[in-house]
């Protein structure tokens, strides 16, 4: 099967959607990724560019699904730049993904952060469970999927936007408003994405409150099977044992987590 998923298969672009100023998704049919769990990536290869890793924005079991990419490097401006009938290469998806936490769950995105948590929000609710959402950015301009969470307020999720300079919704940054939930409700679990230095800070927030904590991190990519070593943190390969890691296994690697990565050298450098 690893041999199946790791095959890179070229698929076309169907649709191209703006999500923001710097920010488009892209839509595509693969099997394989029809079938991924919320929390997996895939490899993506613009033709001509390079590889890059991108967690899955929609799983559809009609077949049509997304990665949605930030406009920061050659790679993600390339591929930006693609259009509807556009080539594009896909391996995977790798990884693990997201375990559902039955019960009341707040779940925390910042900025391109919640690509990975909008099709767990989704199967949350299929699932019956009680979701709040945290949804942060910089700007109103930098917000992405409002809409697609919009529409779901109607299946009962609880919607919180905040933004740092206060142009649309609460003004400040997530880990407050997470700060405040925690303190007057309780939770049986939380799920982010997003910089690193805010996952800290909610991590660190899950801990001080006792609530069980899942996180999608992101690190340097190469290979995506557990080979290459880029992307170690502490005893973990993000590729093979996340991107998707619990409280548990963040205590482990406290003394790196928030604080250092390694570059596409294999130096460590700070967050």
């Amino acid at each position: 099967m690893l041999t199946d998923i790791n095959r890179m298969r070229i698929v076309k672009i169907e649709q191209v959607r703006k999500e923001s100023p710097t920010v488009k998704s892209l839509f595509f049919r693969d099997r394989f990724s029809a079938e991924a769990r919320p929390g997996q990536f895939v490899m993506v290869w613009i033709p001509g560019v390079d590889e890059i890793p991108l967690s899955l924005s929609s799983i559809n079991s009609d077949g049509l699904s997304s990665v949605t990419v930030a406009e920061v490097g050659e790679a993600t401006r390339a591929l930006t730049q693609r259009k509807v009938g556009d080539l594009i290469g896909i391996r995977g998806p790798f990884g693990n993904s997201f375990k559902i936490i039955k019960g009341r769950v707040l779940v925390v995105g910042g900025r391109i952060g919640m690509a990975p948590l909008m099709p767990l929000i989704e199967d949350l609710i299929e699932n019956h469970v009680e979701v709040k959402v945290i949804l942060g950015a910089r700007t109103r301009d930098e917000l992405v999927f409002l809409d697609r969470l919009e529409i779901l307020l109607s299946a009962g999720i609880d919607l919180t936007v905040t933004t740092d300079d206060g142009s649309y919704g609460v003004k400040g940054i997530v880990t407050d408003v997470l700060e405040k939930n925690l303190s007057t409700e309780r939770f049986n679990g939380i799920y982010a994405c997003g910089p690193e230095g805010m996952l800290y800070k909610v991590y660190l927030l899950a801990e001080r409150h006792k609530t069980p904590l899942q996180v999608s991190l992101e690190r340097i990519m190469r290979c995506a099977i557990g080979i290459c070593g880029s992307c170690v943190i502490g005893k973990y390969r993000v590729c093979r044992d996340g991107p998707v890691f619990t409280s548990d296994q963040l205590r482990e690697v406290e003394d790196e987590f928030g604080r250092f990565k390694h570059d596409f050298n294999g130096r460590k450098v700070p967050l």
